[in-house]
């Protein structure tokens, strides 16, 4: 395994982890407050968009071959 690879493969899962770190905080945040579900909805939407773009980003990265 080359170095490269190596980072790469830390960065996936590195990145990947702390989404899904941000997602169990959302959740605690709408649970914490008592949230319903239009509630929830607003929260993974409005605090949800920031991943949704590195995610944009690596698939246009990837399929662009830079």
């Amino acid at each position: 395994m080359t170095v490269a690879l190596f980072e790469e493969y830390a960065l996936i899962i590195g990145i990947g982890g702390l989404i899904a770190y941000m997602l169990y905080i959302i959740y605690r945040i709408g649970e914490a407050s008592n949230a319903g579900r239009y509630g929830f909805m607003v929260l993974f939407i409005a605090l949800g968009l920031g991943f949704v773009g590195v995610i944009l980003k690596f698939i246009l990265i990837e399929s662009m071959a830079i």
